[in-house]
């Protein structure tokens, strides 16, 4: 069994963004006067969607909206959080993505984008660095039922199948796959769904990654895919 397929998280792994959507999160609640808090950014949207994150902070400040109203302050968002991606001279890359996406491109791997982000955030991304043509898929916020998120499995589940779609005679299973994931839902996502996944200590540290990721890495820059290629390579699959 083979390594076959890469599935990436976005923010976190691709790109540090962070204080960009939390900004934006503070702006959002401001505008609709309620007080931010940044342990509750901690709390309710580290690797989970707007969707998910905005809802539960909206409910712990007492206020509830229907799935239309907050469609509308995702929207919000997303248009600033790409205005100001816009703006940067340089984008907030992690260091080592662009060296994992040509390992990726140089063994042949599909690769798959399976992040909690809206599509157009992560398409304008992909499109400023000029990566939109090493990317096989994305799954985003918008390609699930609405509200669902990490650690729901959904995402990863969905990539699977979709890459096989792609390509005929694939057969893609999920121990084929690696996950790199920074976050715990993230992890626990890739997990549920039989994915052996390499956690990053991006967001949290080391220790913390190291008891819940099958692998993990200080930094992404780190990295070199030929050092998981025996476990793969073993009569079984790597353990989840």
């Amino acid at each position: 069994m083979a390594i076959k397929a890469v599935l990436l998280d976005f923010n976190g792994i691709v790109i540090n963004d962070e204080a960009i959507h939390e900004q934006l999160i503070d702006e959002l609640l401001l505008e609709e006067n309620l007080r931010p808090n940044p342990q509750d950014i901690v709390d309710c949207c580290l690797g989970r969607s707007d969707a998910a994150c905005l809802r539960d902070l909206l409910t712990l400040r007492g206020r509830t909206v229907s799935d239309s109203y907050l469609e509308k302050l995702l929207d919000r968002k997303a248009t600033r959080y790409q205005e100001i991606l816009r703006r940067l001279e340089r984008l907030p890359l992690y260091p080592g993505i662009d060296d994992l996406i040509y390992q990726v491109r140089s063994a042949q791997l599909s690769l798959a984008i399976v992040s909690g982000a809206r599509r157009s955030e992560i398409e304008t991304v992909l499109s400023l660095v000029n990566w939109g043509d090493y990317v096989n898929l994305i799954i985003s916020a918008d390609d699930l039922p609405f509200g669902v998120s990490k650690p729901k499995p959904d995402g990863f589940t969905a990539a699977i199948n979709q890459l096989n779609n792609l390509s005929v005679g694939l057969n893609l299973q999920p121990a084929e796959c690696l996950a790199i994931e920074d976050s715990f839902a993230g992890i626990e996502a890739a997990k549920r769904a039989g994915v052996p996944v390499l956690g990053v200590a991006h967001t949290y540290p080391y220790q913390m990654i190291h008891r819940r990721a099958t692998w993990v890495i200080d930094h992404l820059y780190e990295l070199n895919l030929d050092w998981l290629k025996p476990y793969y390579g073993t009569s079984g699959s790597p353990s989840v």
